[in-house]
C-alpha cells in the first residue's frame, strides 16, 4: 500500500516516488542518537519497522499527503481503494 500511495504521490507532484519515501522516512523516522558525547540526527527506513511501528508512519503519510499536499491516499477500508487500487497497482 505505501508504495502505492508514493506512486499517486509521484503522479500528482512530479516527485519520484523514491524521493518522496526518503522524504517521508526523514520526517518521520527521525530520531537523535549519541555516539560517547557526541549526539547526532539519523533516520530509519521502514525496513526497520514493526507492525505498529508502520501503522503509525503510513498514519503520518496519509495525513501529511492530506494536508501539505492535497491528495487523499485510501486504505482497503475505504469506498474508493479498488479504484485507487487499480489505477496504482
Amino acid at each position: 500500500m505505501m508504495w502505492m500511495w508514493l506512486t499517486c504521490i509521484e503522479r500528482e507532484t512530479g516527485t519520484p516516488k523514491e524521493d518522496a519515501y526518503l522524504y517521508y522516512c526523514k520526517k518521520f523516522l527521525l530520531k537523535r542518537i549519541w555516539v560517547g558525547e557526541k549526539t547526532t540526527m539519523v533516520y530509519s527506513t521502514s525496513s526497520k519497522l514493526n507492525t505498529q511501528q508502520m501503522t503509525e508512519f503510513l498514519n503520518h503519510i496519509q495525513a501529511d499527503a492530506a494536508a501539505e499536499l492535497g491528495i487523499t491516499l485510501p486504505t482497503p477500508d475505504d469506498l474508493h481503494w479498488e479504484a485507487f487500487f487499480q489505477q496504482y497497482k
